[in-house]
């Protein structure tokens, strides 16, 4: 935190202060206490303006996969400038380096995709796949074949359509969403919603049904699809029960239900195989991807689709004279270049190995949290996890919102040298680079817990136990 002196002059914090709207931030608060001002980054720190160093707990946001400071991308992206540093996709128009990306992803992917789409973000993919969706289904002659299904604490983006998607309350209040078609089913969060006695499979099978009586509801003529992270990220980093997928895909295929999978967070490593969908046994139909793609040097993103939704885009475009959707970035030349260099390296470093590997002494140390007094639940896979803040741990009731306890435990982290995050209320989530090492991991949890004991100490002096 910014020191309220250095938010007069002309400090760069003061400017800041002056010039900028940031995402996701109090801006009243914003307003006297400034930001943290990040100067360089090496490896799986940053350091802001004073020297500070910083453990990069989160990847930046859950992006930066080969850290900070990769020479190889870094030299990617310069000789691709200078050969050509832009050109676009409009037209039949194309360069080298988003062909074989394309062809990069293709070959990886957890389905028989058939093209690749490119756009900027996570946000732009995921509204990018509701067009499609709607434009596939028109080519089949459904017109009404159009609602999406999400589900309640996920997180898909914030544009107009992807904010919709999201089942985050903030994300819709005063910004008049969700738009029309967009529905919501039931968040898998066993510790959270599980009955008692209730088996992760059970709650699974209760998770499918509630799917179902919602697609018979609306009409299973009216559904189009279904969008989900393999691991929720922003809704609190969420690891399906056991089963989930299975049950949900059986309801899908039932109602002629397109099965979306959201791997903007999950893909390329991130579980410990390239993809979440081949973690948890996901068959998608149409796959969004971004963040780990370029490990977050240089924005893009991908949508990959199956040829039956392509014919039908072919079909739609053979009708109207052309595929009326693009952005001036799609499959910019300069990320992806730096994208096919990301895909290069994970291979010749094997990435995915050495994530098997560390991910077993980062899965101990979170479990190892499970005993503390502010713990109700841990959760972690590969190399992404979460605590949740309770209470009360035998009744699960979390703290009182007043005081804010995710936050001000992200900020004790942070004091503690380690950047953490508080997502969907009081939870905490670590997703480091992939290219952490054990040794590193143990130096990032001593911090973590630092700053979580740290504020254990603060609520037990200030009673936030209270009922």
């Amino acid at each position: 935190m910014t020191s309220p002196s250095l938010l007069q002059g002309n400090s760069l914090a003061a400017r800041d202060a002056k010039s900028l709207i940031h995402a996701y931030t109090n801006l009243s608060t914003h307003l006297t206490d400034g930001p943290l001002i990040i100067e360089t980054g090496k490896g799986i720190n940053v350091f802001d303006e004073n020297g500070k160093e910083y453990i990069e707990g989160l990847a930046g946001l859950w992006c930066a996969s080969f850290g900070f400071g990769e020479e190889e991308l870094i030299e990617a992206a310069i000789q691709q400038m200078r050969k050509l540093p832009f050109y676009h996709s409009f037209a039949s128009k194309s360069t080298q380096p988003g062909i074989r990306l394309a062809e990069k992803l293709l070959e990886i992917a957890p389905a028989p995709f058939s093209k690749v789409f490119f756009a900027n973000s996570g946000s732009e993919a995921n509204d990018t796949v509701i067009k499609l969706v709607w434009y596939y289904n028109n080519s089949r002659g459904l017109p009404e074949k159009k609602k999406i299904i999400s589900r309640q604490k996920a997180y898909h983006g914030v544009t107009v359509a992807a904010a919709s998607l999201t089942g985050l309350p903030p994300l819709h209040n005063d910004f008049d969403l969700p738009i029309k078609n967009i529905l919501h089913t039931t968040c898998p969060h066993y510790y959270r919603y599980g009955k008692d006695g209730e088996t992760e499979e059970e709650f699974a099978a209760r998770c499918a049904d509630d799917l179902e009586q919602l697609i018979l509801k609306e009409g299973p003529d009216t559904v189009a699809a279904f969008i989900a992270e393999p691991i929720m990220g922003a809704g609190g980093v969420i690891i399906p029960p056991a089963t989930y997928f299975e049950k949900i895909q059986a309801v899908l295929r039932k109602y002629d239900v397109l099965m979306i999978a959201d791997e903007v967070i999950c893909g390329f490593g991130r579980t410990g195989q390239m993809w979440g969908s081949q973690t948890f046994d996901i068959q998608p139909d149409i796959l969004s991807c971004a963040k780990a793609l370029s490990s977050a040097y240089l924005p893009i993103s991908a949508v990959m689709v199956s040829q039956d939704i392509f014919d039908g885009m072919v079909k739609q475009s053979e009708k109207h004279g052309a595929f009326a959707h693009g952005f001036t970035y799609s499959g910019h030349p300069v990320p992806a270049a730096v994208g096919m260099r990301t895909m290069e390296l994970m291979e010749e470093r094997n990435i995915l190995g050495h994530v098997r590997h560390v991910s077993k002494r980062f899965n101990e140390r979170f479990n190892a949290l499970a005993d503390h007094p502010l713990v109700g639940e841990v959760r972690s896979m590969g190399l992404i996890g979460a605590i949740e803040l309770v209470a009360d741990k035998k009744t699960k009731r979390s703290f009182d919102p007043k005081y804010k306890a995710g936050p001000k435990t992200a900020q004790a982290m942070q004091d503690a040298g380690v950047i953490s995050r508080a997502v969907a209320g009081d939870n905490l989530a670590l997703c480091p680079p992939l290219i952490i090492t054990e040794s590193e991991i143990d130096e990032m949890f001593d911090r973590f817990t630092k700053g979580l004991d740290d504020v254990a100490a603060m609520a037990f002096r200030e009673n936030w136990q209270e009922v």
